[in-house]
């Protein structure tokens, strides 16, 4: 675990550096956030009216935490650099190294993404706070649900998107996977709760990696309860560790195709 912790420190320190880089990589991040809010503004005539038991401050609370969320992830630049691993061979220098290059790609990945996602969360609640003048009222406990939650959640996406990157091994570029992936998060995940979907395909979705990535924490962040808490939480820990399977089975599967082929 040590040189896990070692890995992603170094790579949280080489951040440091980049701080302007990563400032103008938020002006997308800001443009959307800006784009959401007028949208769910016109769609409300009434700020006090519900659709699907949702009022608009708690829609537009929505939009900023799932985007912060996926956004933090960077899973476009993150798949790339897994799959530039596997299909340029440089993953056949790795396997060999004292660590597990799961471990090593997303403890790298977690330092790099770290501060950015800092930044992400202190412009969109100055955003929602600028715009709505409201935020959520929660207790501590709820606060730290939440944090934990939206952790996981992290977690959860970038084991995923190491898994879509590791089926280069099968397919050689696994980028196109990675494309119908992030559309299918952004249009269902990012955008809109559960509730706005049909009942058929909302229960679908809440065995999706949507209710997991996405849908859980914001939820709870605009609309908190702890039974609530308790059913997400445990959905979060069951998908990591499913996550973190896959990861390994595709890992392992490829690094005996490499060791059949001489590398």
């Amino acid at each position: 675990m040590r040189k896990y912790i070692h890995i992603y420190k170094s790579e949280l320190i080489s951040n440091l550096q980049y701080i302007l880089n990563i400032l103008f990589r938020l002006i997308n991040f800001i443009l959307l956030i800006f784009i959401f809010m007028n949208l769910w503004d016109y769609i409300y005539d009434n700020p006090n009216e519900l659709i699907n038991g949702y009022s608009k401050n708690q829609m537009i609370w929505y939009v900023i935490i799932t985007e912060i969320i996926w956004g933090a992830t960077d899973g476009r630049r993150y798949c790339r650099k897994i799959t530039d691993d596997v299909r340029g061979g440089n993953i056949a220098y790795m396997i060999n190294k004292p660590y597990s290059y799961i471990g090593y790609a997303i403890s790298s990945h977690l330092g790099e993404i770290t501060i950015k996602t800092i930044i992400s969360m202190i412009v969109g609640f100055t955003m929602g706070m600028i715009f709505l003048k409201d935020i959520p009222v929660l207790s501590i406990p709820a606060i730290i649900i939440v944090l934990l939650s939206g952790i996981l959640a992290v977690l959860i996406n970038s084991l995923l998107v190491t898994f879509i990157g590791l089926i280069s091994f099968i397919i050689e570029d696994s980028n196109p996977i990675f494309w119908l992936y992030s559309k299918m998060i952004l249009v269902l995940g990012v955008l809109f709760p559960i509730e706005y979907f049909p009942g058929p395909l909302a229960q679908i979705m809440k065995c999706s990696p949507i209710y997991v990535t996405c849908y859980g924490p914001a939820k709870l962040f605009v609309d908190f309860s702890y039974s609530s808490a308790v059913q997400i939480i445990i959905s979060q820990i069951t998908y990591l560790g499913i996550a973190w399977g896959m990861c390994l089975v595709i890992y392992m599967k490829g690094v005996r195709r490499l060791n059949a082929t001489g590398g």
